[in-house]
Formats: C-alpha cells, structure tokens, sequence
C-alpha cells in the first residue's frame, strides 16, 4: 500500500494541475476543506468513499485511484494480451485458464518462455529443410 504522504502528494499534485483550490474540491465532494488538506499533506489515509468522491473531479478512473491507494491490485494481463505478447500464438484453453490464477510477474515469464521455445522452435524447422 502506498503512504499517506505520497498519495496525498499525487491528491494534490492533480488537483493543482486540474486546477482546483481545496474550497472548490470540497464544495464539489461534500468532503470538508481541512479534511482534504490532511489527506494531501500525509496526516490522514483517504477512505474508498473518499477517494471514490474526489477521483471525478481530479481527472482521475476510480479504479486508477484506488490501485495507487492500495485498495486494488493492478489488473493482469487478459488472455487476449498474453496471446499478442506471445507473438500471436494462441493459447491453450487450458493454459489461458491456470495462467490467468497467476501473478502478473509469472504471467509475463511464462509468455516469454513460451516465444523463446516458439522461436527455436522455428529456427530447428527451417535448419531441418
């Protein structure tokens, strides 16, 4: 999970880029000027209610929001993003299935095995001709 003053440092950075003042965030929230204040100095960790009000008027996909709070874990690769990383092969049924339980950094090792025996096994049909 990300520390309170680094996602309030990223709160703040937006809304300034937005641009917002706090008055204007709160009157567009209902959250309270002092309370986003301590969010985006790092003295308070924002709540999914919260982060789900503010995420709109900063510019912000809710899902992109709560990922860098912590409450969502980045999204892995589907199967159709594996198949492209595996140079268009397609997948097993099966292997798209227990792939997709994986972690993204297994996911993405297996991919690259999968073109590395892809290739070779390309160059032993050509050298076989």
């Amino acid at each position: 999970m990300m520390t309170n003053n680094n996602l309030g440092a990223i709160i703040k950075q937006q809304r300034v880029m937005v641009p917002l003042t706090l008055q204007e965030l709160a009157t567009m929230t209902g959250i309270s000027p002092s309370h986003l204040g301590r969010i985006e100095r790092g003295e308070r960790f924002p709540s999914a209610h919260v982060l789900r009000k503010i995420a709109g008027p900063l510019g912000f996909d809710e899902n992109e929001l709560f990922t860098l709070a912590g409450y969502l874990s980045p999204q892995p690769p589907t199967i159709a993003e594996a198949e492209v990383s595996y140079g268009g092969g397609r997948l097993d049924p099966y292997v798209s299935r227990v792939l997709a339980q994986e972690p993204v950094d297994v996911q993405r090792a297996v991919i690259s095995i999968l073109s590395i025996l892809k290739s070779i096994a390309k160059g032993m049909t050509k050298e076989s001709r």
